[in-house]
């Protein structure tokens, strides 16, 4: 299969995160937005914008300042969101299990995490404390692929490959679930295997340090995310090249 073909398929496994949204825009519905940019589709460097608006008919105005961030250590590659935004004629990669990238594309964000018992102060996502027993499987042949999952609360661990999530250390102690390649939750969407699982904004190591495929940054700016967004306004992650975004920007109606 060539990749184009790839990436059609891929997106038939998640076409019906769009359903509800069918004959609209993909930001319709949304009143904040963040935008992620790098420059090419191998730059680990690139910077964050938060926009917000009233209502869903004004105008998008920046939030707060521009600040760095870093997303894969191989770059980008299309990922699978909201809507299938890569254009026929894009070169981009597409993302896949283990390689490195970040997910291009258009999302939803889910549950906010962290080391503590409860919720950084002014945070109104959903929250998960990262107990020794959470887990994020990245087994692709696991009925709990791109999920994460409390261990000891699994009737049957059918999984050889996961994340434990409190091992990591300071990049987990603070994060939000991406949710790319499926959704969890009551609406649930399964993921499509291989497609790429365990995509979080975390906290960073330092400029120039690319991560495994999640997108990261300085725990001030993460703090300053997660007191900011809130699920009533149905948040969503933009997340591209400078070019692909430049592309995109009037189809999508981006800011």
């Amino acid at each position: 299969m060539t990749p184009r073909t790839i990436f059609a398929c891929f997106m038939l496994g998640v076409a019906a995160m769009g359903a509800s949204a069918k004959g609209k825009a993909p930001l319709s519905s949304s009143t904040q937005l963040i935008v992620v940019t790098t420059p090419g589709w191998d730059s680990v460097d690139g910077h964050m914008q938060r926009y917000e608006r009233a209502s869903v008919r004004d105008a998008w105005q920046p939030a707060g300042d521009v600040f760095a961030i870093v997303v894969g250590k191989h770059g980008l590659g299309w990922g699978a969101g909201v809507t299938p935004v890569a254009p026929p004629t894009s070169t981009g990669p597409i993302k896949k299990e283990g390689d490195g990238k970040s997910p291009a594309g258009v999302f939803q964000l889910g549950t906010a995490f962290g080391d503590a018992p409860t919720a950084l102060n002014g945070t109104k996502l959903k929250y998960i404390e990262l107990t020794p027993s959470i887990e994020c499987v990245d087994d692709v042949s696991s009925a709990h692929y791109n999920r994460l999952v409390d261990r000891a609360k699994v009737a049957s661990v059918d999984w050889h490959s996961s994340e434990h999530m409190r091992d990591t250390g300071e990049a987990y102690r603070l994060g939000i679930v991406v949710d790319h390649n499926g959704i969890a939750g009551p609406a649930a969407i399964p993921p499509v295997r291989g497609g790429g699982s365990c995509i979080f904004l975390h906290l960073w190591q330092g400029p120039g340090h690319g991560t495994a495929g999640c997108t990261a940054m300085a725990p001030a700016n993460m703090e300053t995310l997660l007191r900011w967004l809130d699920p009533a306004r149905k948040p969503l992650l933009v997340q591209l090249t400078a070019d692909e975004y430049a592309r995109a920007k009037k189809s999508l109606k981006l800011p």
